[in-house]
């Protein structure tokens, strides 16, 4: 079916649907935030610590605020599983690279309803 639209207005959505793809991408870290309001809110954290060769600690902790002061603060360890060695480029003071081996590291990701 032939479209009765003209070219100039074809590019000009084509231009503003470019323009939204790209100021999508360039939105990097938009939400972080450098200071917290303690008036009434919550702190997370997540964070992986090794305990050993074959297991990984979670630990996830929640500061609650309420007027300027601390609540309570919650603290969550689960073991986890290690995810075994990999290999990484090292440099050390003086400049000398080598391949070293390191554990890996889990990548977290948070959804927030």
């Amino acid at each position: 079916m032939p479209t009765t639209m003209k070219p100039i207005v074809l590019a000009i959505l084509g231009a503003a649907a470019i323009f939204f793809l790209l100021s999508c991408s360039e939105k990097k870290n938009n939400d972080i935030t450098t200071n917290i309001n303690k008036d009434g809110s919550i702190e997370s954290s997540v964070q992986v610590k090794h305990l050993d060769s074959i297991n990984d600690i979670l630990v996830t902790t929640h500061t609650i605020w309420i007027k300027n002061n601390e609540f309570k603060t919650v603290v969550y360890r689960d073991t986890l599983p290690a995810l075994g060695l990999t290999t990484k480029d090292a440099e050390n003071e003086e400049g000398e690279k080598k391949i070293v081996q390191v554990q890996k590291e889990y990548e977290i990701f948070l959804t927030i309803r």
